[in-house]
């Protein structure tokens, strides 16, 4: 299958939703953006913890955004790959809830839609 521009636009586009979505607290738009069978991984405070987002969308709902608190958050998407139906993506995160963390999505087209189907994640 042949990657198209609109392609890697669209996973760039998803990808800053989160950044959007985290920033903001929305967590509505934090769960459009994530498949329904997504799960979640990584490193929080040195604990290795799997699973599905739902630990990572009640984080965002029950904190303030981080345009409420005034905190410094910023994040760069570092990269994007696209190899038809399937794609990954690198954020890095700094100051997401006080902590910086590097995350590594994948991402799904299914029926014409991208979704995050996992992420990875560690606590920088």
């Amino acid at each position: 299958m042949e990657n198209t521009i609109e392609d890697r636009e669209a996973v760039q586009q998803i990808v800053q939703l989160y950044v959007d979505g985290s920033n903001s607290g929305d967590v509505d738009m934090l769960k459009n953006i994530f498949h329904p069978e997504a799960i979640m991984s990584g490193y929080l405070q040195g604990q290795l913890g799997i699973g599905t987002p739902e630990p990572f969308f009640e984080a965002v709902a029950n904190n303030p955004s981080a345009k409420e608190s005034g905190a410094a958050y910023s994040a760069e998407i570092t990269s994007i790959d696209v190899a038809g139906n399937a794609a990954s993506a690198t954020l890095v995160e700094k100051g997401f809830l006080g902590m910086d963390f590097t995350d590594y999505f994948h991402l799904i087209k299914e029926n014409g839609k991208w979704s995050i189907i996992s992420k990875t994640f560690n606590q920088d």
